[in-house]
């Protein structure tokens, strides 16, 4: 299951567009209707807040038993919530008093697509399915909502994440290598 594409579909917004490697921004048609502009920021918002609440086993919690009245995006985004709201809002220019309520509605069709696709109710399963669409998910976070900025995860908006191909796969596995500590120098040497 893609989630971008099942959100996508299920709530009736047109397909989102990756990221334009040259621009590092989404090429918006002329006169693109508001809503789709919501659609672009709001969907890979969502799922990027939740992949940073998976980071532990309480977030993962928060999805296998959710309760009714969870307002997902302050779950998501604590005291940032506020401005995540007001970063979608400028990029979309979408009606401001209903933002915060159609993000909370994606995320709670997330988090139910999140838990079913887990293989068990395990904080480890639920992370997984995270995990594993990550890297498709940042092809369509536009970057003009610096939202790495706004929740010190500058990975986030890396722009290598952002590109697809041999190339930028290349480019991401050396990152990753040097993200990666050291092991030699875990390694003590023996005192004589």
């Amino acid at each position: 299951m893609n989630l971008i594409e099942t959100i996508t579909k299920h709530f009736g917004y047109d397909p989102l567009a990756m990221i334009d490697p040259n621009t590092q921004d989404v090429v918006h048609k002329k006169g693109e209707a508001d809503l789709h502009r919501f659609s672009q920021a709001g969907i890979p918002v969502i799922l990027v807040g939740f992949h940073r609440l998976l980071a532990s086993d309480a977030g993962a919690q928060e999805i296998l038993y959710p309760n009714s009245s969870t307002n997902w995006v302050s779950t998501i985004f604590g005291n940032d919530a506020t401005e995540v709201v007001n970063r979608v809002n400028a990029y979309s220019g979408f009606d401001p008093a209903g933002t915060e309520a159609k993000l909370n509605d994606i995320a709670a069709k997330a988090a139910s697509l999140i838990k079913e696709a887990a293989p068990s109710e395990k904080p480890v399963d639920v992370k997984a399915v995270l995990e594993s669409q990550i890297d498709n998910i940042l092809t369509y976070l536009p970057p003009s909502l610096h939202l790495g900025d706004l929740l010190n995860e500058n990975t986030l908006d890396d722009r290598t994440h952002k590109m697809e191909g041999p190339i930028s796969s290349l480019i991401q596995a050396i990152g990753s290598g040097f993200s990666k500590p050291d092991e030699d120098s875990r390694k003590q040497t023996p005192t004589s």
